[in-house]
């Protein structure tokens, strides 16, 4: 992990590529909960002996749930120290290049794009580009251009 004193170090980073996170394993435990706690119940997601003979020749990640692994990758590629919390904001541009088995490892890799002070001057909008990589595939599962807001303490300066 990755580690920053301050938003301004952080900044400090852009266009450098901060790391990776650990190696996460994707069940169909796991998809068949988000299944459920997103009402997508689509068969190439939760039945797996109709997937076996479909397109991708078994069960698939939602994309939607690649997505929602991206925080946890994050935390695990880098920490801003005196910083108060961090906020997603959006997305710019999302990509779904190929489809995430269940049973592989995924991993995401965080690119630092850009950094923009607000004129309050503890608040930071923050891009970064994040690939979420298969373990033995030469193609990312997802691409995305992430927005986030960090927000540092008024007295900690940025």
């Amino acid at each position: 992990m990755r580690s920053f004193a301050s938003l301004a170090d952080f900044s400090a980073a852009t266009g450098e590529h901060l790391g990776y996170s650990d190696w996460l394993e994707i069940t169909q435990h796991k998809v068949d909960q988000f299944a459920d706690a997103t009402g997508d119940l689509q068969w190439i997601h939760v039945d797996p002996e109709r997937a076996a003979s479909g397109p991708f020749g078994g069960t698939i990640l939602h994309g939607y749930m690649t997505l929602a692994l991206l925080p946890e990758m994050m935390r695990a590629i880098f920490d801003i120290e005196r910083i108060e919390m961090g906020v997603n904001f959006g997305l710019d541009k999302v990509r779904f290049p190929r489809p995430v088995p269940v049973g592989a490892r995924v991993r995401g890799g965080a690119k630092l794009t850009g950094v923009r002070e607000t004129p309050a001057g503890h608040l930071a909008a923050v891009r970064m580009t994040v690939q979420v990589e298969v373990d033995g595939q030469p193609q990312s599962a997802c691409v995305a251009d992430t927005l986030s807001l960090f927000i540092a303490p008024a007295t900690a300066g940025g």
